[in-house]
């Protein structure tokens, strides 16, 4: 592998006070022994515990080490815009806190981008979480992969190497709806993916639920893609189609044997039938305006509270 310009490790934190340090020691081991410039941005995102105090900490006894203090939590990959956005280095490197994602698996995702790739997932062997868990994570892969149209979609992963200079892809971006994947794609298709060890979470329990995936899951769909307008249009014609069939079968019924089709029961159940499908297809262009709403009240992406360094990444700032 040729020499690297410099790497930038970014990690979103939320109640992490009992895994950062260990965190940055393994970091700073591995990329000293890649011979290379690098830095690690911290991005607290309105944690409840002691984080913030902690990354203050590191900041304070290594040089290459900031952080950054949002206003209140936004979610994960709002944290991870802010934090891609003051990348310095030309390849950023993402990573959880909790130790999940071994950063002595880094340089196998440098090398797999070596091959020309713009973004590197790096795949777990095999999750270690909850079966849940597991199954929410599935289909918010299913539907980034009908967002991204890409088979890489399923080996999505939150350990990735990108090259930093896609974030002028995104540059503009100001939503609070944010899904760092689907903006991505923006910049490039160069997409690869490499397996590396996943160990089991040691310490607390993991923040992002059930619930939480298949509402990202959602936000992903409506927010990137038309997928939704187009079932919405596809079910309409569906239960149009199936009302002229039926309309054709009551009035060919009366011509032909002279017998109306009798029956409360038979008209309740098409009015219905159509009933759902017409607010079915009204929700989801409820939940398009929706967002057209949010994006017209311009709210950010993410508010930085503080800093450690003099470097503040783009979007919205309020300085402590």
């Amino acid at each position: 592998m040729s020499p690297l310009p410099g790497i930038s490790v970014v990690v979103p934190v939320y109640n992490a006070e009992a895994t950062l340090r260990e965190l940055i020691a393994r970091v700073e081991h591995t990329l000293k022994e890649l011979g290379c410039p690098f830095e690690v941005v911290l991005v607290n995102d309105g944690s409840l515990d002691r984080s913030w105090e902690v990354v203050e900490s590191l900041a304070h006894a290594h040089d290459w080490v900031r952080g950054m203090n949002l206003m209140r939590n936004y979610g994960q990959h709002n944290a991870l815009l802010c934090g891609v956005r003051a990348a310095k280095y030309p390849i950023t490197v993402i990573m959880d806190d909790d130790l999940q994602h071994p950063p002595e698996e880094i340089p196998r995702l440098l090398e797999k981008m070596a091959e020309g790739y713009d973004v590197v997932y790096g795949t777990p062997e095999s999750e270690q979480h909850e079966f849940w868990r597991n199954l929410a994570a599935r289909f918010t892969k299913l539907t980034l992969q009908s967002v991204l149209g890409a088979e890489t979609a399923r080996k999505v992963s939150p350990f990735r190497a990108l090259r930093t200079q896609l974030r002028d892809a995104f540059a503009e971006y100001q939503s609070p709806f944010v899904s760092l994947d689907v903006l991505l794609t923006w910049g490039t298709n160069r997409f690869g993916a490499v397996t590396v060890r996943h160990e089991p979470r040691r310490i607390g329990r993991s923040q992002y639920t059930f619930w939480k995936l298949m509402t990202h899951a959602l936000n992903m769909t409506t927010g990137f893609s038309v997928l939704p307008l187009q079932l919405a249009t596809a079910v309409g014609f569906t239960f149009t189609l199936f009302g002229i069939l039926v309309l054709a079968y009551v009035i060919g019924r009366y011509l032909i044997l002279g017998i109306n089709v009798p029956g409360f029961t038979f008209l309740a159940s098409t009015i219905a039938i159509f009933s759902g499908a017409q607010l079915f297809a009204l929700g989801i262009m409820g939940e398009y305006l929706a967002r057209m709403h949010f994006r017209m009240l311009e709210r950010p992406p993410y508010v930085i509270q503080s800093a450690t360094s003099e470097s503040k990444s783009a979007g919205s700032q309020n300085n402590a």
